[in-house]
């Protein structure tokens, strides 16, 4: 299927000796890439588990972790190390972004509680996560990378099975959590200190397509094209009255032309025809508009449009280390340039699973594909 890139979900923590043993692999058709998720640095609900958290991140860091100073060395360090192994973006799955202000002393007192593996109130958990989710947030902006947000899955729901069989094992539904107004301040701040990174905003709840691609554009601010993103159908919404809706809310209330195109974040490379399926339903979409005048009926300048959606936007928002290079090699100023939206735009980086390419020109398949929409 042409794989180019494939990215991995990693802990902080992790290693990434496979992904060092592939980088020096002769011959590979493809790169493979980690991305940066610490989940797991803001599950502060269980202050055991944070605790062994806290401990395995010393131990992987090298670092002495007793505040929250070195907590955030530690994460540095391990954000330091996947950039060097080619890492350019990290992913967050969470219920809703976190965006309260809390003063700094608290939360340093939190951090020593967790630390501790001491219980703390309930409500003083989402302004330690919020200062911790900024810091992260700075630091893919500092290094250029993207930042995605996997928001609105209620996670967990049957305890007896999670109690038998463990948490993530497919117990999991669409949410309903406040999306617009902590996810608008977050954006906020960042944005107000010129450190806001390249952003992709995915939801599982069908019901907050337009809300997330209208925040988009709040804070889309010209230094890259398309630099704040609906991601694509997600989770439960790859299929494809899912995928429809999402394409359709993007087109309205966004830039469809600028779209990155679809994410396969699975475990199975089986999932990758899913990619084909994407672009089959894309072109169906836009024959129609097409056959119905909503779009100039022009298979050259549509068709165009469905090769950046599938392929090139993508390989142009991304800031992956070029073949040749290095998979782990840390490039000089031009990658933290406004143009690879540094420190002065936005950021770099690559979804989950890969992104699968096209041929440059336009095979007659996808042609007859667009023009689906006139023929029935």
């Amino acid at each position: 299927m042409n794989v180019e890139v494939v990215c991995t979900t990693d802990d902080p923590v992790d290693d990434l000796r496979h992904h060092r043993v592939l980088a020096e692999t002769p011959g590979l058709p493809f790169r493979v890439f980690p991305a940066f998720r610490p989940d797991k640095a803001l599950a502060t609900g269980n202050p055991g588990a944070f605790r062994a958290y806290a401990d395995a991140l010393e131990k992987a860091a090298d670092l002495d972790i007793r505040d929250y100073g070195g907590f955030l060395a530690g994460l540095r360090a391990r954000h330091d190390f996947f950039h060097a192994r080619g890492c350019r973006l990290s992913d967050h799955g969470l219920e809703t972004v976190w965006a309260e202000d809390i003063p700094a002393a608290e939360v340093r007192k939190t951090f020593e509680a967790l630390r501790a593996g001491r219980g703390v109130s309930p409500s003083v958990l989402p302004g330690f996560n919020s200062a911790l989710l900024h810091e992260l947030a700075v630091m893919d902006w500092e290094k250029g990378w993207v930042q995605q947000f996997h928001l609105g899955a209620l996670r967990n729901v049957n305890s007896r099975q999670t109690r038998l069989l463990g948490p993530d094992t497919g117990f999991d539904s669409i949410g309903e959590f406040e999306a617009a107004r902590p996810l608008g301040r977050f954006l906020d701040r960042l944005d107000a200190e010129a450190r806001l990174a390249k952003t992709i905003l995915y939801s599982v709840n069908p019901g907050h397509n337009e809300v997330l691609a209208t925040m988009a554009g709040n804070f889309q601010d010209g230094s890259v094209p398309g630099k704040m993103q609906l991601g694509a159908a997600w989770w439960f919404l790859d299929q494809v009255d899912g995928m429809t809706r999402q394409i359709e809310a993007l087109s309205a209330t966004g830039l469809l032309s600028r779209f990155i195109g679809m994410l396969t974040d699975s475990r199975s490379f089986l999932s990758y025809p899913r990619h084909e399926y994407f672009r089959r339903l894309l072109c169906n979409i836009l024959g129609k508009d097409m056959a119905r005048g909503l779009v100039p009926d022009d298979t050259e300048l549509v068709g165009r449009m469905v090769i950046d959606i599938c392929h090139d936007n993508a390989q142009r928002y991304f800031g992956f280390p070029a073949p040749g290079t290095g998979a782990g090699r840390r490039e000089g100023p031009e990658e933290t340039g406004p143009e690879a939206g540094g420190p002065e735009g936005g950021g770099t980086a690559e979804p989950v699973a890969g992104r699968l390419s096209v041929p440059q020109q336009l095979p007659g398949r996808l042609q007859d594909v667009v023009r689906l929409g006139e023929d029935g």
